[in-house]
């Protein structure tokens, strides 16, 4: 049950920070979750792929702001984005 609160609130920072670094509109609350739950997915794999692992906090806050970011860009290449 915890992990899920982590996951949740990690998505959450990440989804806000990725669409303030993208300089994206105010997304609200439930796409910065969406957004910052795909990102963490997507950096995970992302970083997988490049021999890196986070296993705390800050690590998983910055990987998936990266793959949230990664997110942004490719629905922004999609023309889904803002």
């Amino acid at each position: 049950m915890l992990g899920l609160l982590y996951t949740i609130l990690i998505g959450l920072a990440a989804g806000w920070l990725a669409s303030k670094i993208m300089k994206g509109s105010s997304s609200g609350l439930l796409m910065n979750l969406v957004i910052g739950v795909v990102g963490a997915v997507l950096g995970g794999l992302v970083f997988g792929l490049l021999g890196l692992a986070s296993y705390n906090l800050l690590g998983r806050l910055v990987t998936a702001t990266v793959g949230a970011i990664l997110f942004i860009l490719i629905l922004r290449k999609l023309g889904r984005g803002r």
